[in-house]
């Protein structure tokens, strides 16, 4: 399709609404229908191949020496400096966290900056700093990098953008279409931490006690687990979009159907009081320190207990599990008995979170 020809929207399968926006809206970066619509018929078609095809959160290389995983992503969050984080290590342990929900061990990342004119350097190096010990921590290193400056009024001080590199074992096999049912699913900890750290300071909510970003670098805790249980099924980071996105996904991709139950979804006291204050359902918060894990029943338990002997999964739960209904669809299991379908949201709740 050259620049000057329109998308072809007939062949569209998504509901009509979604068709109706001639000019990119906030929306479509959030990680729901809208940002899904995007890639499937804007950039899939114009880089169409088998890895790309595969849609995880980092591409699975297959080399002669054996195979690499590769991601790629970019941070807008604001503000740039937040509880419990920064752009800096948010960035690092956002790619990091990609490429360990393909099993690799994450080995080397890049780090581009787009620069806005008059930024100041001191925000900059501080920056620069939390991100170098971001790197240190989770055992990578930042190999190459690029930086662009655009004037005053034509950015909102600075972006970055990393890429990364990792190994994946020989008998490590963990895809988005491998859940089956029934799978257990299970969650690394409470959900809604990140996106309420950023929303609390946006409109200056105060509560009993600061909430924190949950930005972590989860490779060690991947490792723990695939040490023990080499043979998971699925792995995920609930980021933008937040659980219920993350699991419409994997539902989609495996041809199956989710049920979670809302009684065992962990979330902060202050987190939910966030939530209800701004109308929002922590199911659909980004996290930035979370996992999904999809294993076999058999080993569920014991993947329960090695999560939570970790520092980052010692809230843990099994949240529901993988069945032969409702295909392609997530549902839970409310507080009174009853069921209800967690859709794919078509925007974004909170814009500008990574």
């Amino acid at each position: 399709m050259s620049k000057h020809e329109k998308p072809d929207f007939s062949q569209w399968s998504c509901p009509l609404p979604l068709r109706d926006y001639p000019t990119i809206v906030i929306g479509h970066g959030g990680g729901g229908k809208l940002s899904g619509e995007l890639i499937e018929h804007i950039f899939v078609p114009a880089f169409r191949n088998t890895t790309l095809e595969v849609m995880a959160d980092s591409s699975v290389l297959h080399r002669p020496a054996g195979r690499l995983a590769f991601s790629t992503d970019s941070y807008v969050v604001q503000p740039l400096f937040f509880p419990g984080g920064s752009i800096g290590d948010l960035a690092v342990h956002g790619t990091v966290n990609d490429l360990s929900m393909s099993g690799a061990t994450p080995l080397y990342l890049s780090a581009g900056f787009i620069l806005e004119e008059g930024f100041p350097l001191a925000q900059l190096a501080a920056i620069v700093d939390r991100m170098g010990a971001a790197a240190r921590a989770a055992g990578v290193q930042i190999v190459t990098g690029d930086t662009k400056v655009v004037e005053k009024g034509h950015g909102d001080g600075c972006y970055i953008n990393t890429s990364g590199i990792g190994v994946i074992a020989d008998d490590i096999h963990i895809d988005p279409t491998r859940a089956r049912p029934g799978d257990v699913v299970l969650l690394s900890g409470t959900i809604g931490d990140h996106g309420m750290a950023i929303m609390s300071v946006r409109e200056g909510l105060e509560f009993e006690t600061i909430i924190e970003s949950d930005s972590a670098a989860l490779n060690g805790m991947v490792a723990s687990l695939l040490k023990f249980a080499p043979h998971v099924h699925v792995l995920r980071d609930p980021t933008r979009g937040g659980l219920a996105s993350s699991l419409n996904e994997i539902a989609a991709q495996s041809k199956v159907g989710i049920l979670i139950e809302d009684r065992k979804l962990p979330v902060l006291p202050d987190v939910q009081s966030a939530c209800e204050l701004l109308g929002m359902d922590p199911v659909y918060v980004p996290n930035e320190g979370k996992l999904v894990a999809i294993v076999d029943p058999s080993v569920a338990d014991a993947v329960l207990a090695t999560l939570r002997a970790h520092e980052y999964g010692k809230n843990a739960a099994i949240i529901g599990t993988v069945t032969g209904q409702h295909i392609g669809m997530l549902a839970a299991k409310t507080v009174v008995g009853g069921t209800r379908i967690i859709p794919m949201q078509i925007g974004e709740q909170i814009p500008r979170i990574c």
